[in-house]
Formats: C-alpha cells, structure tokens, sequence
C-alpha cells in the first residue's frame, strides 16, 4: 500500500489519540469527514492500522520493573527456535520478543511487579524452555525515551 501525504497525516494524529473524534480529525488534516473515514477504513484493511489499544502507566498499574532479557540457544535445530517462540507467546510477562541476528537469538521485552517477580519468572518459565543455553538480564533503570508512536511520512 502506497501511504500518501494524508494517511501519514491521519495516521501521526491517530497514534496521539485514538480516540479523536472523526470531526475534529478531519478538521485537523484539512479533509473531509468522510474522506478521513473512507482513508481509516482503507488503512484498517490494508493492516496498516493493526489494532486500537489502551496505553498503560506500567509503573501505575503495578508493573514497575522492566528487564530485558537476551537469550542464546543451544542448537538452531528446526523444533528448538518455534518450539521457544510458542512458549514465549504464552508468557503474559512478555510483552515483546524479538529474533536476532548475530550472538544473541532473542531478546525479550518482560514487565513485572518487582525483581522477585521476575526471579520467579526467570527460574520457573524462562530457564525452562528446553534448547535455552543462555540468558543475560538488564533491569532498566530509567526510560529516556518511552513511545510507540511511528513518525509516519508519505511513501511513493
């Protein structure tokens, strides 16, 4: 899909707020309401637009610590690397993992409440993915930058 001037526009105020009245987005963009509502529909179906979601004060909501965690396997086997990504999926701690190139195959995103939590975490789920050879933790002390929004420019 080719994003133009409008989409990214639409799309820089939507990650901002969601929940912008279509009236007051459009009046934003210099568009119509129904053009605006006609160019979200057309990105929501091209998957551009994935999903409206809440966004959490994790300290706020009981998850203060943030630990990322980078972990090597033993073997690159066909049933080691998908059999781990399953796992982790299941893990309501996890809340973003990544595969890598290089020495590391994965690193994880995981919020908790405190370090126990996340020894608990560690020792009991994640230490016992079978094919897991190596794993580096780092508590994140403060966020210098905190954001999901995508600076979004036309394409084409």
């Amino acid at each position: 899909m080719i994003i133009d001037d409008l989409d990214a526009r639409i799309l820089n105020f939507l990650q901002d707020d969601a929940r912008i009245p279509l009236v007051d987005l459009a009046e934003k963009v210099a568009s119509s309401r129904s053009a605006v509502w006609r160019r979200i529909q057309k990105l929501e179906d091209a998957g551009v637009i994935k999903k409206q979601a809440v966004l959490l004060d994790a300290e706020k909501a009981g998850l203060g610590v943030l630990v990322f965690a980078q972990v090597k396997m033993h073997a690159h086997s066909r049933d080691a690397l998908p059999d781990f990504m399953e796992k982790v999926r299941g893990f309501p701690e996890v809340i973003e993992c990544h595969t890598l190139m290089g020495n590391i195959d994965f690193v994880l995103k995981v919020r908790v409440r405190d370090v126990q939590a996340y020894e608990d975490f560690f020792w009991n789920h994640l230490s016992q993915i079978d094919g897991v050879r190596e794993i580096n933790s780092s508590i994140a002390l403060t966020a210098v930058k905190d954001t999901t929004k995508m600076n979004v420019t036309a394409v084409g």
